[in-house]
């Protein structure tokens, strides 16, 4: 069950750019709770849940691959796509432009995402760098809208 959650129901296989593909994935989850215009906190508390459990997925598959932060593993991307759309209005656009964002700050890895990435090796750093990208996403997101 970790590898399957882990994987977001096998997407991080996808040979090229899994974190893409999850990311993109993750919309089936989080575009109907934006568009629907769930209320921030539900959002929140799913995106929790999402953490949550990817935190333990990872941390239980981790052993099936051969890195500390496979690529395979795209469920942080999902938590992180998440918080980048917490805030986001209910409408196409914002939802595009969320998911642009949060790739190019995932790829890129600006400070502080990078120094997470780099120091803390572990289930939780998996997960982390990705919700750190969230979060600057979800405020850069907030102040163009």
């Amino acid at each position: 069950m970790s590898y399957v959650i882990s994987t977001f129901c096998y997407v991080g296989c996808i040979g090229r750019m899994p974190g893409t593909w999850g990311s993109l994935a993750s919309l089936a989850i989080w575009a109907p709770l934006v568009l629907l215009n769930a209320s921030p906190p539900i959002r929140l508390a799913f995106i929790l849940f999402v953490f949550l459990i990817g935190w333990w997925a990872t941390h239980h598959s981790r052993h099936q691959f051969k890195s500390l932060d496979p690529k395979e593993v795209v469920i942080d991307e999902v938590a992180g796509m998440g918080l980048t759309l917490a805030f986001c209005p209910a409408d196409i656009s914002s939802i595009v432009a969320a998911f642009l964002l949060f790739r190019f700050l995932d790829i890129v890895k600006p400070w502080p995402i990078s120094w997470v990435d780099r120091k803390v090796k572990s289930a939780l750093g998996v997960m982390m760098d990705d919700m750190v990208a969230g979060l600057i996403g979800a405020v850069i997101l907030s102040l163009l809208v």
